[in-house]
C-alpha cells in the first residue's frame, strides 16, 4: 500500500490512496450512489491478486454501476409484498428471514440488494427488533430463522446474544442460521466473545459463509473457519456465479475444494 489507511477503505480517496483504483468523478458520483467498504487485511489481499482479478472484480466499484436498464427493479426478488414488519421477509411458510441491520463489513458490487444496505440504512431500533422477535414467536409455523440483511456478524456481540436468546425462548423455532460474509472479509471479528455470542443457543446453529472465489480463502479466512467449527457451528457456503470471477469448471472446482477442504460444505450457487 502506498500509505497509511483506515481500518475500513469506505471512500474512492481511500481506494486510490491504497493504489486499488484511479482519482476519477465517476467513481466519487458511484461511491455517493452506493455504499463503500473494504478492510484494509481485504484491500492487501484485493491489491495481491490485481486490479482486474477475482477479488477486485467483486469489490472495486465501478463506473458501470452507474447504468441503470430500463427493465431493473430496486427490489429484483421481491421481497417486499412479504414484509409484514420490519426486518422480516415471511416468503416460506416454515421459514423467516429477520434482518437486525443493513450494514456490511464489505459491500460486494453485485448485491441485489445494493439500493437498501449501507450505513445511512443502519440497524432495528430496540422496538422495531422486538416487533420483529414477536412476529416470529406468534408464528408457530416459523421452524428456522435466518438471519441476514446487511451482514449480522457486524453487530456486537451484546446485540447478537440478545436476538439469540430471544430466538432460543421460541420453542417452535428449531433452527438459527446466519448468513455472512464476515469470516471471509474481516475474519478478526470472529473472536471468542463473537462465537459465545451466535453459540448462545442450545439449537442448532448453522453459519452460511458467501464465498465466491478460492483466492479469498486467505489463512485468516481458514482460521475463522476453524473456529467457528470447533465452536460447534455447521459451516455452509453460499456462492454467486459471476462472470470473469468463477464462471468456469475450474474456478468452481477449486473454490468448493477448498472449501470442503476447511470444513465448509458447499451448500449452494
Amino acid at each position: 500500500m502506498n500509505a497509511p489507511l483506515a481500518t475500513t477503505l469506505r471512500t474512492i480517496r481511500h481506494l486510490a490512496n491504497a493504489g486499488l483504483v484511479d482519482a476519477d468523478p465517476a467513481l466519487d458520483r458511484v461511491a455517493a450512489r452506493y455504499a463503500i467498504a473494504i478492510p484494509a487485511a481485504l484491500a492487501d489481499d484485493i491489491a495481491a491478486t490485481g486490479r482486474d482479478g477475482p477479488l477486485a472484480r467483486q469489490y472495486l466499484p465501478s463506473t458501470v454501476e452507474l447504468a441503470t436498464a430500463p427493465h431493473e427493479n430496486a427490489d429484483p426478488t421481491g421481497d417486499a409484498p412479504f414484509m409484514p414488519v420490519k426486518g422480516i421477509v415471511h416468503r416460506y411458510r416454515d421459514r423467516a428471514l429477520l434482518m437486525p441491520t443493513q450494514v456490511c463489513a464489505v459491500y460486494c458490487r453485485f448485491c441485489f440488494r445494493r439500493e437498501s444496505v449501507g450505513p445511512a440504512a443502519g440497524a432495528l431500533t430496540d422496538a422495531e427488533l422486538a416487533a420483529a422477535i414477536a412476529y416470529i414467536d406468534g408464528r408457530p409455523e416459523i421452524w428456522e430463522v435466518i438471519l441476514s440483511g446487511g451482514d449480522p456478524l457486524v453487530l456486537s456481540p451484546r446485540r447478537l446474544v440478545q436476538i439469540v436468546n430471544a430466538l432460543d425462548r421460541i420453542d417452535h423455532v428449531q433452527v438459527v442460521r446466519f448468513h455472512t460474509r464476515v469470516p471471509v472479509a474481516s475474519p478478526d471479528r470472529i473472536d471468542d466473545s463473537l462465537i459465545a455470542a451466535i453459540m448462545a443457543t442450545s439449537k442448532p446453529v448453522y453459519v452460511v459463509i458467501h464465498c465466491n472465489h478460492a483466492a479469498e480463502l486467505s489463512q485468516r479466512a481458514r482460521t475463522a473457519f476453524s473456529r467457528l467449527r470447533h465452536a460447534g457451528a455447521i459451516l455452509l457456503s453460499h456462492s454467486v456465479l459471476l462472470a470473469g470471477v468463477n464462471d468456469s469448471e475450474a474456478a468452481l472446482e477449486d473454490l468448493f475444494r477448498a472449501l470442503v477442504a476447511n470444513g465448509v460444505r458447499p451448500y449452494y450457487l
